[in-house]
């Protein structure tokens, strides 16, 4: 291999390997499908491998994809840790953050390791409640920031869009059911107002069999085949398949995320952290992110 290889390039792998899809990484790495296309077809004439097979609804890494993959982690990882070194101060001391747990399976992690190597010495206090009682603990000061849903708290800042679902179990025929079994957070919930919404738009019969605030009973009763429920692209669990028109569903309107902070939250390690989670979460243009820039 004549050229060393650009870690941007590495970072685009990384984004498909994670999201399954070239349309959804040009989202997480802030370009359009097109680039990410040219950057990936840079990326296997210069290894000289395909490091991609592509199916009907996503995209697989090939063996010498995941080989790539194990190294393009480590690369990544080192560069963002070799350039907070010398970037950003060294800070210490304690931050809270609230974030549902619909979202701590897949976007978390992503704060998370990043905000880590760059800040050792900062203890992260985490929080999982739903967006509401979050949005109630930032306004009174009992959290520092928050990743909320953007539809139960308006008044948070606008950073990640994605699509909302109607999803079931892979193994199971239970959209089938009339009337359809709904596993749905509380009343106050906004994907659960969408849902009904759209399933009256077209008629359909329903009824709420299970209520939580948290995620992991729904996600337990949709996997044991006992209803069907709705998630956005960043909470899908494996075992769990979209619902779409072709399985005569209606379409729902997007899932935006937002983000919140509190008024006493404006130290440095605040800032540190809010701009970690705008440009590890974030796929939208935002004031936050245009600082970080």
């Amino acid at each position: 291999m004549a050229n060393l290889i650009d870690v941007e390039l590495l970072r685009t792998l990384l984004a498909i390997a994670e999201t399954g899809s070239f349309t959804r990484a040009a989202d997480e790495v802030h370009r359009t499908q097109s680039a990410v296309s040219m950057q990936m077809k840079k990326l296997e004439d210069m290894v000289g491998k395909a490091l991609f097979e592509r199916g009907a609804r996503s995209v697989r890494l090939t063996p010498d994809g995941l080989r790539l993959l194990d190294y393009a982690q480590r690369i990544v990882s080192l560069s963002e840790e070799a350039v907070s070194i010398f970037a950003e101060p060294d800070l210490q001391g304690v931050v809270t953050l609230g974030v549902p747990d619909d979202y701590a399976d897949r976007l978390l992690p992503r704060v998370l390791s990043a905000f880590a190597r760059s800040h050792p010495q900062v203890e992260l206090v985490v929080n999982c409640h739903g967006s509401l009682a979050l949005a109630n603990y930032v306004k009174k000061g009992d959290l520092d920031l928050a990743i909320i849903t953007h539809g139960d708290a308006m008044d948070a800042e606008l950073i990640r869009r994605e699509a909302l679902n109607f999803v079931g179990a892979e193994e199971h025929a239970t959209h089938l059911a009339d009337p359809l079994p709904l596993a749905v957070g509380p009343r106050t919930c906004s994907w659960r107002h969408s849902a009904q919404a759209a399933l009256d738009s077209i008629g359909r019969r329903y009824r709420v069999a299970y209520t939580s605030s948290a995620a992991a009973p729904l996600v337990s009763a949709v996997l044991a085949g006992l209803a069907v429920t709705i998630l956005p692209e960043s909470a899908m669990r494996s075992g769990m398949r979209i619902l779409s028109g072709r399985d005569g569903f209606p379409a729902l309107p997007p899932c935006d995320i937002g983000f919140m902070r509190a008024r006493h939250a404006r130290s440095a390690i605040h800032d540190a952290l809010a701009q970690h989670i705008v440009t590890r979460i974030g796929n939208l243009q935002t004031p936050v992110a245009e600082a970080a820039e």
